[in-house]
């Protein structure tokens, strides 16, 4: 077995205080983000490799700070995504996983269930194509009602047909993460809060009759010069999977741009007008789900989101500004194709994320009872968009090495998109093969 470097002495999960590292701390196994799916990722290695050293290297002082802490919560029940694709089967494992951990951990979530409400005739089509994709996919309980059975789910809620998903449910995504950190440091890993990987690079030659000769030939530094030692390393980076990849030498595409998406909040006293989730029937022409009403564990109900250009990748707040994310956005030419293909739903969000009384008017579709004097301004998500050089959204996962002496030695998980909080379990999995198979463990 190797040599542990502070071994299960890391913070408890959430907590920002973190082992002091030695001038030599080797890992066999560094994993990059403390989001979900990064320790999710780190939790199934451990799990399956427990004589080897793992660490989690995170930027931010506290763990799931990101994409993970600013999600909406729900547990998806794979109804969307293409037939066959990662998505698809990941979600739907993913679910029933998350469901059973809960469970497990006594971590508390409600089975609220979802509806997909048609208020348009020409919807009707789609949401029944929507429908034979749910029984595609395996997903659990789905059956098409109409008005009458609309109300019966959601008295407030008008619609001439809806699709019914009983399993899709809600839970704190940040305190899912911040159990799987307890279990992966309980298993003898470290997590280091406080870590912004900067540089990687090979170790210089040492000698073959030095201790660890050349069993950690990687060293990963930070933005305070600390640095560790491993033989691999696993990125999960999130909003900066991209330019983690071109650190390490490997490819930039595909290249992340930033969405943010603002939600409204009904007024406390207004919340018994909402029981479960409602979704719109998601258009394909738009590349975005479009605004819902999602109930929170805490009571609350968000609505939305919308989706417009982040112009900084962390950047929650309207008026948050990088002029190096704005210029990396602006400047690639996939965005401009992105655009200039939906230019009138782009310039709908834009109008939207102004006025509050247009978004207002989305929501009175579905529930007309709902005014302007019911919600007030809510949280933001900066959503991690892939996007390749055509102006595709990349839809699916990617992985991604690189060739080289350090390409060879990382795996990069590029693209975890939505829903990869409730597929987290079952995308650890994946990875935990992937990384078994590229580095032979």
């Amino acid at each position: 077995p190797a040599r542990r470097a502070g071994a299960g002495s890391g913070p408890p999960a959430g907590v920002s205080s973190r082992p002091s590292l030695s001038p030599c701390s080797t890992f066999d196994v560094a994993v990059v983000g403390a989001g979900i799916v990064g320790l999710a990722s780190a939790r199934e290695l451990v799990r399956r490799h427990p004589s080897l050293a793992f660490a989690v290297l995170e930027k931010e002082q506290e763990l799931a700070h990101h994409q993970s802490g600013h999600n909406s919560g729900v547990i998806h029940s794979g109804i969307y995504y293409k037939p066959g694709s990662l998505k698809a089967k990941l979600c739907v494992q993913g679910a029933a996983l998350c469901y059973e951990y809960c469970d497990q951990k006594g971590i508390p979530y409600k089975q609220c269930g979802k509806l997909i409400v048609a208020v348009e005739q020409d919807e009707i089509p789609r949401l029944k194509a929507l429908y034979e994709r749910g029984l595609q996919n395996n997903v659990r309980g789905l059956k098409l009602i109409g008005a009458k059975e609309i109300q019966a789910k959601e008295p407030f809620c008008r619609g001439l047909m809806a699709l019914d998903s009983p399993y899709t449910g809600i839970v704190n995504y940040k305190q899912v993460a911040q159990s799987y950190a307890e279990d992966f440091q309980e298993a003898g890993g470290t997590i280091l809060t406080d870590f912004e990987v900067t540089n990687m690079e090979m170790a210089k030659e040492s000698s073959s009759e030095s201790e660890d000769g050349l069993k950690y030939p990687v060293i990963v530094r930070n933005s305070k010069g600390e640095e560790i030692y491993c033989r691999h390393i696993v990125t999960c980076a999130g909003l900066y999977s991209d330019r983690l990849s071109e650190i390490s030498g490997c490819s930039p595409e595909p290249r992340i741009v930033p969405f943010r998406g603002d939600y409204l909040v009904l007024k406390p006293e207004k919340c018994y007008m909402v029981k479960g989730n409602i979704y719109p029937v998601p258009n394909p022409r738009f590349p975005f789900l479009g605004f819902h009403f999602t109930p929170r564990m805490d009571g609350s109900v968000w609505l939305g989101p919308n989706a417009v250009l982040a112009f900084k990748r962390e950047g929650y707040k309207l008026f948050d500004f990088s002029t190096g994310d704005f210029l990396d956005a602006v400047t690639y030419s996939g965005l401009w194709k992105l655009v200039l293909r939906n230019l009138s739903y782009g310039l709908s969000e834009m109008y939207r994320a102004c006025f509050l009384s247009a978004q207002v008017k989305q929501l009175q579709k579905f529930i007309p009872e709902v005014t302007i004097n019911d919600v007030l301004r809510g949280p933001s998500g900066v959503r991690a968009q892939a996007l390749d050089s055509d102006g595709n959204l990349v839809d699916d996962f990617v992985f991604d090495g690189g060739s080289g002496d350090i390409g060879s030695r990382i795996l990069h998980v590029r693209n975890a998109p939505s829903p990869a909080a409730t597929s987290s379990l079952a995308i650890a999995k994946m990875i935990a093969d992937e990384v078994k198979r590229r580095f032979e463990l």
